[in-house]
């Protein structure tokens, strides 16, 4: 499959596989959080980290054009580090991110530390959903299996995804790109309005990790909440097929179409 970015130096050429379903001219929000991944893990660390906090701001439409890739190391230290990741479409920011990376020990923990097992059925054990969910061109590289609720039906809901496209080519997807791509889907996966008379675009990503997923496969546990004034929150946790290991925040602005 061809890949979402092809990246040479600082520059990400992105092909129109990262179509969104606002838009098919501009990029699915998942697309720029897991090029924002791959670049923080490309950047050195002076001991063995792994980011336990990542948290991206949607500054303006990304568009399916090349992009250019900036980081910066705001905090350097032998605990923590903290990195900064600007996405600029030409002379303007279309995202900016930061991910905090803390050490890591190779120790063992106590039994009691360990995260709960899924309350839900593995992916294996679920279908798949309607077929609105391949509408755009991000989607097609995206396998969905639904655990509980369905897209259509307003409320939570419960939704395995794997992602299949390469998106950096010439590389894996990481436990963390993994996990970034399935959390962008908080908003979609639980909707409480009507998709027909509604968007819901999200305004960023907030992902905390007590642990990086295992397997391809990550739950998606979401639900959504509505406030009075047209704003609100996607919120999941996230799972793999070994247990709970993180926790997914979307702020949404609710507009009729």
């Amino acid at each position: 499959m061809e890949a979402i970015y092809r990246v040479e130096g600082d520059t990400a050429e992105t092909s129109s596989f990262a179509g969104g379903p606002w838009n098919p001219g501009l990029q699915h929000g998942a697309a720029p959080s897991s090029l924002i991944c791959w670049a923080v893990e490309r950047l050195p660390s002076p001991v063995p980290m792994r980011v336990a906090r990542l948290t991206v701001d949607l500054m303006r439409p990304v568009p399916v054009a090349p992009l250019t890739v900036e980081t910066e190391v705001l905090r350097e230290g032998r605990k923590i580090q903290l990195i900064a990741v600007r996405l600029m479409a030409g002379a303007t920011e279309v995202v900016r991110a930061t991910a905090l990376r803390i050490r890591i020990l190779d120790q063992a923990m106590p039994d009691t530390a360990t995260s709960p097992p899924p309350d839900l059925p593995p992916p294996e054990r679920c279908g798949p959903p309607d077929i609105f969910a391949k509408a755009t061109p991000f989607l097609i590289g995206i396998t969905m299996r639904v655990a509980r609720g369905a897209f259509r039906i307003p409320g939570p809901a419960s939704v395995w995804y794997r992602a299949d496209r390469p998106i950096v080519a010439g590389a894996a997807i990481s436990p963390l790109m993994r996990a970034a791509i399935a959390a962008d889907f908080c908003n979609g996966t639980s909707s409480v309005l009507d998709m027909d008379a509604w968007t819901f675009i999200n305004g960023d990503l907030s992902l905390s990790l007590a642990r990086e997923p295992v397997g391809e496969w990550i739950l998606l546990d979401a639900e959504t909440w509505v406030g009075p004034d047209s704003v609100g929150i996607a919120a999941a946790r996230l799972a793999d097929t070994k247990g709970y290991f993180g926790r997914a925040v979307q702020s949404i602005i609710f507009e009729k179409r």
